[in-house]
């Protein structure tokens, strides 16, 4: 992908799943890559996977915390120059079920992580008005419609897809804003949605087969580059076709 090489990138929530699939993706195109996670030990193993130090760092913590937002950005340029590229991939959904049943205080804390983190990642890299790149917020298409016991999630996305346009119209011409919107991916994260097993779940979809990680990573790598340098507030729907049926 045109312009991606000698970029520096935050990308979070990369220690597996959609995370590490975009933070390979960035680095094989030449980026180098700081990816943050929760837990300490799976992210180093994913650092050492991507390559190592010299293009790759892993910053602990969590996504929502301000602090942890604040020192990942001063770290990775510090090390490896000022970000220009941020993918906000961190999500949540601790719970399942009827919204007459929901949790709100579960119900806050989705929004906190899935909506309000991404705005402050974005405050935190881009707040500067010296500073330029691109932002990709992954979303989901939960956030297009009724989600029978994850619609507290898709309720977040939505969010998160009418944050991602405002911010556009907000720093354009300097940054870049758009969101991916997958449909189910094979990733722990969506496990619980598969119960039926990986089969049942791929007849729902025209393409006949579920989403795979580096389906989303492609999407992303090309929404960062130079060769979507005339594209801005959009959402991409990532689905197999499912929307069509």
């Amino acid at each position: 992908m045109r312009g991606l090489s000698g970029q520096t990138a935050i990308v979070t929530g990369a220690s597996r799943g959609i995370g590490y699939a975009i933070a390979e993706r960035l680095v094989a195109e030449g980026a180098r890559v700081v990816i943050t996670g929760r837990k300490a030990e799976p992210l180093a193993e994913a650092v050492a996977a991507l390559g190592g130090p010299e293009v790759c760092l892993g910053v602990p913590g969590k996504a929502d915390d301000p602090e942890h937002q604040r020192a990942t950005a001063q770290q990775a340029e510090r090390d490896f120059g000022p970000v220009t590229l941020l993918v906000n991939n961190v999500g949540i959904n601790p719970v399942y079920g009827s919204l007459m049943a929901a949790d709100l205080g579960a119900a806050r804390k989705i929004v906190e992580v899935n909506a309000l983190a991404p705005l402050a990642w974005v405050q935190a890299v881009f707040g500067d008005p010296a500073r330029s790149g691109a932002v990709v917020n992954i979303s989901s298409t939960a956030g297009q419609g009724t989600a029978p016991g994850i619609d507290l999630y898709g309720a977040s996305k939505a969010m998160l897809d009418h944050l991602t346009r405002g911010m556009a119209l907000e720093l354009a011409p300097r940054v870049r804003v758009n969101a991916v919107a997958p449909a189910l991916v094979r990733t722990q994260f969506a496990a619980p949605l598969m119960s039926q097993g990986e089969e049942a779940a791929a007849s729902r979809y025209p393409l006949g087969r579920i989403g795979r990680p580096e389906d989303v990573a492609s999407t992303v790598a090309f929404l960062l580059s130079e060769e979507a340098s005339w594209i801005t507030g959009t959402l991409h729907i990532i689905d197999g076709g499912g929307r069509l049926t």
